[in-house]
């Protein structure tokens, strides 16, 4: 009768395992984008659906942690894959130094895919063996001096994401992780540092988030050359200063927040190639300057254009008639004069539910302009408009409009009238307007971002 308890037939058992395991790693091959198809994790990105990646072990950045000796074997998981998973976390979660809700309680036996809170598994295309390939720790509040060594180590990750911990450190290298497609550090304690060039090396990202964090200095040009594939790039309430990259119109980003740091400067006009793609951006709260750009005006699918607190300058371009798709528009604080169009606020028969021109210094208001200050529309206090509510003095007007002005007047639109004369929605269009306002109310990402 055989002994099967023998010290030399148990490792030789186990070594079986591991080589059947390694066989069924072999075929894996790595699909095209468009082959993932699976969404996971509940976290507060923008809805992407997130591909799941397979491949070997190549593309992790740090060797796995060793085995305990009195811990599971590989035999008694369900694969290979979720063994080496099991040991990344273990190792981190012996990092976690705080944990109120009491999350790092449920990783502890070997079934990582149904009982670890935080970490979800699939099966990466054509191979048969499931992976851990999402993690989401949004609010969960863990604290951990650093995510190096973890991360980093789970090679078939798609997505990590982490709002609202106490994570510190600097951002692991992830250039490795070829199936990864979503960042969310927000809302953490990382080490201050420049812009991480390690995200940088994320070109399949579709969704970055930094936001709420000290980054510091120039933001470099790759943000908007580096990821032909990216939705949202989230990197307000930081420190960021300098210049905006020149490039900003490069990106196919449709949601972008800049927000509350130190920039300064012109906005690139190049944002005007952004026209097919930008839906939200934020200026918000910065030291930008210069003339407000004409080709802003061209954003012809942008629902919020916000730049306010600034110190642009200027009046406001004809092109501006052209945001027909425009709901938010802030441009309060900042050093605009002139006459506020009233092709700008025809824009209210349409889509426009709040334009905010407060705290700059026109002069003057379109006929239309007049009924959207008495509906709660139209916000322009502070301003010098005779007979206006709220204005400032003669004598702060009269300073300003002493010194002399450098910004150019266009006087051209560079889209066709949508309204007539009487201020009604051009036929075939009002059913279109019906049903924008009939639908559920939209909830704007990028000012959702502005929270942490």
């Amino acid at each position: 009768m055989a002994v099967a308890g023998s010290p030399r037939a148990a490792r030789g058992l186990a070594f079986l395992c591991f080589v059947v395991s390694c066989a069924a790693l072999a075929g894996a091959s790595r699909p095209s984008r468009e082959d993932l198809d699976v969404s996971l994790g509940g976290g507060g990105g923008v809805g992407i659906g997130i591909g799941i990646g397979g491949g070997g072990q190549g593309g992790s950045s740090s060797s796995s942690p060793a085995p305990s000796p009195s811990g599971p074997r590989p035999c008694d998981f369900e694969n290979e894959r979720l063994y080496r998973a099991y040991l990344v976390i273990q190792q981190f979660g012996q990092s976690v130094s705080c944990d109120p809700m009491d999350i790092t309680r449920s990783w502890s036996g070997t079934d990582l895919c149904s009982s670890y809170k935080g970490f979800f598994c699939e099966r990466p295309p054509n191979v048969t063996d499931r992976t851990i390939a999402s993690v989401d720790f949004n609010g969960y509040m863990l604290r951990s001096d650093s995510l190096q060594g973890f991360v980093d180590s789970l090679p078939d990750l798609a997505l990590f994401h982490a709002n609202s911990n106490d994570f510190g450190g600097a951002v692991p290298a992830l250039g490795g992780l070829q199936y990864f497609y979503e960042l969310d550090l927000s809302n953490n304690r990382l080490a201050p540092a420049p812009f991480p060039a390690q995200v940088l090396g994320l070109t399949n990202a579709t969704f970055i988030d930094i936001r709420f964090n000290s980054f510091y200095g120039e933001l470099p040009a790759g943000v908007f050359c580096r990821f032909p594939r990216i939705q949202a790039i989230f990197v307000n309430n930081n420190q960021f200063s300098g210049s905006l990259p020149d490039n900003i119109g490069q990106s196919p980003v449709n949601y972008l927040s800049l927000a509350n740091n130190r920039f300064t400067g012109e906005i690139p006009r190049s944002i005007a190639r952004n026209a097919g793609t930008l839906l939200e951006v934020l200026f918000l709260n910065n030291s930008l300057s210069g003339c407000l750009p004409y080709e802003l005006g061209l954003l012809e699918k942008a629902t919020v254009i916000d730049a306010g607190t600034n110190r642009l300058t200027g009046t406001i371009p004809a092109s501006f008639a052209c945001l027909r798709k425009v709901e938010q528009l802030n441009l309060a604080d900042n050093l605009l004069y002139g006459e506020v169009p009233d092709a700008l606020c025809r824009l209210a028969f349409g889509r426009l539910k709040n334009l905010t021109l407060s705290g700059n210094y026109f002069t003057s208001l379109g006929s239309c302009c007049w009924d959207l200050i008495k509906e709660g529309r139209l916000n322009v206090d502070r301003n010098c408009i005779q007979w206006a509510p709220n204005q400032r003095s003669h004598e702060e007007c009269a300073r300003f409009l002493r010194q002399p002005k450098s910004c150019p007047v266009s006087d051209y639109v560079p889209c066709r009238p949508k309204y007539h004369g009487s201020g009604e929605p051009a036929a075939g269009e009002a059913a279109e307007e019906d049903d924008a306002r009939a639908a559920v109310e939209y909830k704007y990402r990028t000012y959702s971002a502005l929270h942490p």
